[in-house]
């Protein structure tokens, strides 16, 4: 499966020319299915989840013109016959996954039997977005104020040092399992200052617990991948980190 990992979507034209590079054809003659399911586990999912699948979030995923585009929620297909779901999954050109919880996304890609469906799709094109980015990961990590009770997903939580508007604080950082999409990890938001604890500093702490190359990308970066081959596409900033 091809793939484009980005921290806010499509936000220039550099990462608009790799997705059609990607597809292989215009998006306006191109179909997507939207997975929003990392918002479910926060107060103000609903509204967030309605924001991107109406085109109203700032990168405007949803509404790059797709020829068509649908909804896909992996916490339902559990309870859905398979062939019922899966055809139009494997018919289509872009699977989108949005932000929100990684741990909490991870686990209903896996669950719902996505993760294992994916790599099949040879011709389609994974395009993750925040958090939709990171679970492409083996392994990955993320800050909690609370870290996930969900039993066998969080491999280990621990405080480490983090570099705060008040100086060298401490923060909750999860490492859990991803779906093995790709072979490195992604920090996004990089240099973000609405993303405050995504410094410099704080970001190489942060790669140094992942066991794989890790990108810190910025809101103007994406990460592309075609048969294993990486390439940056940027009009901005980003770093990467070895083991």
């Amino acid at each position: 499966m091809k793939v484009l990992l980005m921290s806010s979507g499509v936000t220039n034209a550099s990462i608009r020319d790799a997705l059609v590079d990607l597809l292989g054809k215009p998006i306006e003659e191109s179909s997507a299915l939207f997975i929003v399911t990392g918002m479910h586990p926060f107060a103000s999912g609903p509204a967030g989840a309605y924001r991107a699948l109406g085109g109203a979030a700032q990168n405007k995923m949803a509404a790059l013109g797709w020829k068509s585009l649908g909804l896909l929620e992996p916490t339902a297909l559990p309870s859905i016959d398979r062939s019922t779901w899966e055809p139009g999954v494997l018919e289509t050109d872009a699977i989108l996954v949005w932000g929100g919880d990684p741990v909490y996304l991870a686990h209903w890609l896996r669950l719902s039997g996505l993760a294992d469906l994916l790599p099949s799709m040879k011709d389609a094109v994974y395009v993750g977005v925040s958090a939709g980015a990171i679970v492409t990961a083996r392994t990955f990590c993320e800050t909690y104020g609370d870290p996930p009770k969900r039993d066998g997903e969080v491999l280990k939580s621990e405080t480490i040092a983090w570099e705060g508007a008040d100086g060298v604080t401490s923060a909750n950082l999860v490492t859990a399992h991803g779906i093995g999409l790709v072979d490195f990890a992604i920090i996004p938001h990089y240099l973000n200052p609405e993303h405050g604890e995504v410094t410099d500093v704080n970001a190489e702490r942060w790669a140094a617990h992942i066991p794989a190359p890790t990108y810190a990308i910025d809101e103007a970066t994406a990460i592309k991948v075609v048969d294993g081959v990486v390439e940056v596409v940027s009009e901005g900033h980003w770093k990467l980190f070895t083991p």
